[in-house]
């Protein structure tokens, strides 16, 4: 997928990722502050990613989980703070929600801080029915 709009570029090749950039701005996350950056790459490597582009510098990200045939988990996503309030994050997720790949898939996420984002894409809460399981590292770590 390559999406081009005024002077950004959404893509999936991996071969354009700054792996770097991304892993800077997850360890400041709230949701991966606590991932090795080993975890962080061996995650790109297993996963669809998207990356947006001014010029071509990264200043975005999305990761997706999928079986390709039933169900999408979005994850890591981020549009770099100097960026933000420009609608980038926007059309990312629209790309991605509309895109053949996975439109017609099951789309889970989490987050602390952007429902309403992601509603605009017809996510819906569904608090009663989803459930969680901490890696061991993390469950472990005051231990």
């Amino acid at each position: 997928m390559e999406i081009k709009f005024e002077d950004y570029l959404i893509s999936d090749n991996k071969e354009l990722l700054d792996i770097n950039t991304i892993k800077q701005f997850l360890a400041r996350s709230y949701w991966a502050n606590n991932r090795s950056e080993e975890r962080t790459e061996k995650s790109i490597r297993n996963s669809d990613c998207y990356g947006v582009y001014h010029n071509s510098k990264q200043i975005g990200y999305a990761r997706v989980v999928t079986d390709h045939a039933t169900v999408f988990y979005l994850c890591d996503v981020f549009i770099d703070e100097e960026y933000r309030g420009k609608g980038i994050g926007k059309k990312l997720i629209e790309a991605l929600t509309s895109s053949d790949e996975l439109k017609d898939l099951l789309g889970l996420l989490g987050t602390k801080d952007a429902h309403e984002l992601y509603k605009q894409y017809d996510f819906e809460m569904e608090p009663e029915r989803f459930m969680r399981r901490l890696p061991n590292y993390i469950r472990n770590m005051n231990e």
